[in-house]
């Protein structure tokens, strides 16, 4: 935390239950500061301009106002970093995931049952969670610039000699970049392994709502599953992804081993397997998050001889992962998000 400065975080929750919670929990963190809580989005309309905090928590479902509409008019009025505060059923899920398409940098899931224990569970994860959306660099278009849409390959290249598959890491803002990325990539690909950062209840949900939008089919990977072409795999909640390389293909190997880089699953596990499975015939990238999961792990990756790319810091919303991934000498090439897609159809199709 440079200088000391803490991060000044309002929390808006209609109940005042959560919001003591929340407060608490938030106001452990060495880096962040409560500087006060609201009930509703017009009473955090008037807490914003009198205490100028640096990001919010925001609650979904709430009087006079929801948070998905308080949510569009304040990124309008006063963009800000926020974090969707979202009861883990299947309505609040989708909820959620509607919030991140709307520029929220995170969630939290709040439990249906004994939602107070259930937020202290997660302490430490939550307080990391909105000390990281304070980072943020947010990039809402400018009023009346046209959204630059990346474009879809028409078809998938043809099958090149010696690329076996594309490996993914992302943590805060990576919900999004993958969305950009994956609905700009044709069917036919190579396997692409993907570990993105959520908390616990969301990933299946991401996983199905990537799957009706995307041409390639999006699913959570599941144990001792073949990777085939054509398919992108996220890690489950709570569970590393390993990429292992057996008579037939390459397959998925989950393990329930200690957390790597504070992540389970850590996209630096994920790129140790590849770096072992695959070498040169992979494809590393690490996109937007928070912290340094992933950058020793891709390093690994290009000495094995793999092509390795990093988001730059214009298009993070976070430039944490690829920051360090890029001093540690992990990445061969710094691109844009937009760019990603082409790069990704590029490699390949290379021979």
């Amino acid at each position: 935390m440079s200088g000391g400065i803490r991060k000044r975080v309002l929390v808006v929750d209609d109940s005042a239950l959560i919001r003591q919670v929340l407060s608490l929990i938030l106001s452990r963190h060495p880096g962040l500061e409560v500087v006060g809580t609201a009930t509703d989005p017009y009473d955090a309309r008037e807490k914003i301009k009198a205490l100028a905090p640096d990001v919010l928590t925001l609650d979904v479902e709430m009087p006079r106002m929801d948070g998905l509409t308080f949510l569009a008019k304040l990124r309008k009025a006063h963009p800000m970093p926020v974090v969707m505060v979202s009861s883990l059923t299947a309505k609040g899920t989708a909820t959620a995931l509607d919030a991140l398409a709307l520029g929220a940098v995170d969630v939290i899931g709040k439990p249906e049952m004994d939602p107070v224990q259930g937020l202290e569970a997660m302490a430490a994860e939550i307080a990391e969670t909105v000390y990281a959306a304070a980072q943020a660099h947010l990039q809402a278009p400018a009023e009346g610039a046209p959204v630059v849409q990346a474009t879809t390959p028409p078809r998938a290249p043809r099958p090149a000699a010696g690329r076996q598959l594309v490996a993914i890491g992302s943590s805060t803002g990576g919900t999004e970049a993958l969305r950009e990325i994956f609905q700009a990539l044709p069917a036919g690909l190579p396997p692409i392994a993907v570990v993105q950062h959520m908390l616990p209840g969301f990933t299946e949900a991401f996983a199905a709502r990537l799957d009706r939008i995307c041409q390639p089919t999006v699913k959570v990977v599941a144990q001792g599953e073949p990777l085939q072409r054509g398919t992108i795999y996220l890690a489950p909640s709570a569970r590393h992804f390993q990429v292992e390389r057996r008579p037939a293909g390459l397959v998925a190997r989950l393990l329930d081993s200690e957390p790597v880089s504070r992540h389970r699953p850590s996209a630096t596990v994920l790129f140790d397997s590849v770096a072992s499975a695959c070498g040169r015939k992979a494809l590393g990238i690490i996109l937007t998050g928070m912290g340094d999961d992933g950058a020793q792990g891709l390093l690994r990756l290009r000495q094995a001889g793999a092509l390795t790319l990093g988001q730059d810091a214009a298009t993070s919303v976070v430039y944490g992962m690829p920051r360090v991934a890029w001093s540690l000498g992990a990445v061969a090439h710094q691109a844009p998000l937009g760019a990603m897609p082409r790069r990704i159809h590029e490699w390949c199709s290379e021979t």
